[in-house]
């Protein structure tokens, strides 16, 4: 035997008996079947991802979640967290008792002082739950009575590419699988064409700071690379090379296909390397997209009323309002995850230019798919997660005049809404000082909101683990996290 497959035979043993895999093995011979039928034919019924033995835990409330991410860190002053009071402390230095002594970023700790600044949007009583919504969301105001917003989110970190990977992962430390793919890990999926886990990173406004967007907010990490978030793109084709190549028929592809999975599986026999078996996957669900996708992104099906509930850029590929309405017609055809991710929100300075445009862009598509997948009775077993990593600061960056100012990363709270399926709606949860710059009531941390979302999903965030490197990984990371009970229906 020469030394690569000893290595290889070795890492084998490790991952099935040292890193206690047994369940994701058996889950993995599942989805790519045990025998010579894993060269499956086109026409084959077999789940192509099924759940782990023993998931879902319990019953779930949701079958599916369309996570709305606004990369950068809305500021809840200005768009959810109501305080009217702070109009009399208008460029007064924000008072050290309230600070405390709390670190800031290095974009404000050389400041020689920290005005306060209030929001320079109105806010209105919106719904039969009298909810505060800002000015800036004209359309959320027509759907908080579907959801649950949470005013006392807090995480860790307080920069972008930490905090994001924190709320995506459940750790700081990059490496670890996203919630998407721990979703496709352990539920699967009821489409056998599509993916269980789907990306867009819509474009944003030319007023945006667009941070960087990093793959490990859709990465598997340590789980099989088959439970990746695969990213639809905005322009051209949504999945490179979707046209089979000129003189290849859908019959010669798929034999070719099915001779280089035997090959894959002789070679997963004599080497024994599990990614063998995620490539296996990868290239059948390959195949099963070149159809399945481009009737995905067909939405000339679409009624008229339905196409203007979304906005103008619904019909333009790479807007939000379009990956919104996808992502509606992915839960449709049984995919489990779906990410949106949104950047520009990061208005260190020009917020309230900033804001609006970030707000024009996104505000009417989410609203839209609340009230879209509720009209077609799926919102009871849908999950829409809506919010940034961190808030603003109260106190502006840089220059403070009326019309004019900015916000540096405020970790310790900030505001997220959750609407759908295990969700009580019409709450608001959680309570903040009156600077926005404290929780004093019902925290909420960003650990404590993932196991909720696998609560509605049908997982016990506590039993549901993947041994690697010596630790049984949670996506709710080693300490302890609870279930934001109070907002389940």
């Amino acid at each position: 035997m020469n030394d690569f497959n000893s290595h290889v035979i070795t890492n084998r043993r490790q991952f099935f008996e040292g890193a206690g895999l047994r369940i994701g093995g058996v889950a993995l011979g599942m989805l790519l079947g045990q025998s010579k039928a894993s060269a499956r034919s086109a026409t084959d019924p077999e789940r192509m991802h099924p759940p782990l033995p023993g998931l879902p835990h319990f019953p779930p409330k949701a079958k599916s979640i369309i996570y709305l991410h606004m990369n950068g860190g809305p500021t809840q002053l200005d768009l959810w967290d109501y305080k009217p009071g702070l109009q009399k402390y208008f460029n007064v230095e924000l008072p050290d008792s309230i600070r405390n002594g709390q670190r800031i970023t290095t974009m404000t700790s050389g400041q020689a002082r920290f005005p306060v600044a209030p929001s320079k949007f109105k806010f209105t009583k919106s719904g039969q739950s009298g909810t505060w919504v800002s000015e800036m969301l004209p359309h959320s105001m027509k759907i908080v009575d579907d959801i649950a917003l949470i005013k006392s989110v807090h995480t860790n970190a307080i920069n972008h590419d930490p905090a994001c990977t924190f709320v995506m992962t459940g750790s700081e430390v990059p490496g670890k699988a996203s919630i998407g793919s721990w979703l496709a890990y352990g539920l699967g999926s009821e489409s056998n064409d599509l993916p269980a886990f789907v990306v867009f990173t819509p474009r944003f406004p030319a007023t945006g700071n667009g941070q960087a967007l990093f793959t490990r907010m859709w990465s598997s990490g340590f789980l099989p690379s088959s439970f990746n978030g695969v990213a639809l793109r905005g322009s051209g084709d949504p999945v490179l090379y979707l046209q089979d190549p000129p003189g290849v028929s859908r019959n010669d592809r798929r034999a070719m296909l099915d001779a280089l999975a035997t090959l894959n599986r002789r070679q997963l026999d004599r080497v024994g390397d599990p990614e063998t078996r995620s490539r296996i996957a990868q290239y059948e669900m390959a195949f099963r997209m070149q159809s399945s996708v481009p009737e995905l992104v067909d939405i000339h099906s679409e009624p008229k009323h339905i196409l203007e509930m979304y906005g103008p850029d619904v019909t333009t590929p790479g807007t939000f309002a379009h990956s919104a309405l996808l992502a509606r017609r992915l839960v449709e055809r049984g995919v489990r995850a779906v990410q949106i991710l949104h950047r520009g929100w990061d208005q260190h300075g020009n917020l309230p230019v900033a804001l609006k445009n970030q707000c024009l862009d996104t505000d009417q598509p989410s609203a839209a798919l609340v009230m879209d997948l509720k009209q077609r009775g799926l919102l009871d077993e849908t999950l829409v997660v809506w919010g940034g990593e961190f808030g603003r600061t109260v106190y502006s960056q840089g220059t403070l005049n009326a019309n004019d100012y900015g916000r540096d990363h405020h970790p310790r709270n900030f505001c997220m809404w959750m609407a759908g399926g295990g969700i009580k709606g019409g709450v608001v949860h959680g309570e903040t000082d009156d600077f926005s710059y404290n929780i004093v009531d019902k925290p909420v941390h960003v650990n404590d909101l993932n196991a909720t979302i696998l609560r509605c999903l049908g997982i016990d965030h506590d039993r549901f683990t993947f041994k690697f490197q010596g630790l049984d990984q949670k996506l709710t990371g080693v300490e302890p996290s609870k279930v934001v009970k109070e907002i389940l229906a």
